[in-house]
């Protein structure tokens, strides 16, 4: 059988990582300290990042991204060290478990906005890179990595790209929105042209990218929806009204965990806003354009495949995650449908994210 190729797990980054940090900054190294919910009194880990608590505690502004486990018992467990990438046979077991033979590993404070600071934005960039791609080397071509870069300086980006490139990366991180930045405007252009150069996708994440975005709601009552989970809708909204795919015609596009049910709103409100056949915005506006979408195993995919296409669906299990897109059956509950050929699944499971990825 093809190689099955989970197109999106993740890392929860532990103190090991900046074990990496820049000696003359050492300094202004992430700390752990315990926190209460105040929602709740739950007492958890916060990271201390530029003075501030990285994840934000609920409420206005509040973020849902994991932190080490505050109990020693918990740390001390195999669970958490396959969580942290500090056990990398264990986690490798998993995988085989889950029917996996390759896993693509996304950060998880790094989908998030973390700093003002553009010299510490770089810093903390450089420090998880290295720890990534010393982890995954461990993993005898099992495990491959995304490279963050520090995206509000242009120039440690793409030094960050080459490094990726030389150390078993396969795709640059992107949120929906960065900061304060559509991802269509010129800015990017330099990260773009250097990427396709280097043959490393754009894989665009759900995360709160935008600080400003992530103030204005309150999470107890939006959860992560308005602020996390549509800013990848919203990137190629920008991406296909500008055409920026097609300025850049050997760059391929991931749209990673915001699940797939949006593309036929988005290509009848493209349709209707731009005043073009809606056939314009079919399969082969995303074949053409490189563009690929993260499914999940239970949404309609006969009727989403019809406007996507066979040829660019790919799915994740979020292993890493216990969120809403936490899968760990995926595998098994995508070869158990009935309304998907086996030889779709095998495009969404191995063939279509092995092109994405450039394997």
């Amino acid at each position: 059988m093809a190689t099955v190729i989970d197109a999106d797990t993740h890392v929860i980054e532990s103190e090991r990582v900046w074990d990496f940090f820049d000696e003359e900054l050492a300094h202004r190294k992430p700390q752990l300290v315990p926190g209460a919910d105040p929602n709740n009194g739950a007492v958890r880990n916060f990271w201390i990042i530029d003075s501030h608590f990285v994840p934000h505690p609920p409420g206005k502004g509040g973020q849902a991204l994991a932190t080490p486990p505050i109990e020693d018992e918990i740390r001390n467990s195999t669970a958490w060290h396959k969580r942290a990438m500090t056990d990398i046979d264990a986690r490798l077991d998993d995988a085989t478990n889950m029917g996996v033979d390759v896993q693509i590993v996304y950060p998880t404070l790094f989908i998030g906005f973390l700093t003002h600071d553009v010299e510490l934005e770089v810093a903390l960039a450089r420090c998880y890179n290295r720890f990534m791609a010393d982890a995954c080397s461990r993993s005898g071509g099992r495990m491959r990595w995304i490279v963050v870069p520090p995206l509000r300086d242009l120039d440690k980006s793409i030094e960050e790209l080459h490094f990726g490139k030389e150390n078993g990366a396969c795709g640059v991180l992107f949120k929906g929105v960065e900061k304060d930045r559509s991802l269509a405007e010129p800015y990017f252009f330099p990260v773009y042209e250097e990427a396709q150069r280097l043959d490393l996708p754009i894989c665009i994440h759900t995360g709160p990218g935008s600080p400003v975005l992530t103030e204005f709601f309150d999470s107890r009552l939006s959860f992560v929806f308005p602020d996390v989970r549509l800013l990848p809708v919203m990137a190629f909204y920008d991406l296909a009204c500008s055409k920026i795919p097609e300025r850049f015609p050997d760059l391929r596009w991931g749209f990673i965990e915001a699940n797939s049910s949006w593309i036929p709103y988005l290509v009848h409100f493209l349709h209707r806003r731009l005043r073009v056949p809606s056939s314009e915005f079919g399969p082969s506006y995303f074949q053409e354009n490189r563009l690929f979408v993260a499914c999940e195993a239970d949404e309609d995919l006969p009727y989403i495949l019809q406007y996507l296409g066979e040829e660019n669906m790919i799915t994740g299990s979020d292993y890493g995650h216990g969120d809403q897109s936490a899968e760990p059956e995926l595998v098994h509950l995508l070869r158990g449908r009935e309304d998907i050929s086996p030889q779709t699944l095998e495009k969404v499971l191995s063939h279509n994210p092995a092109r994405l990825y450039g394997f």
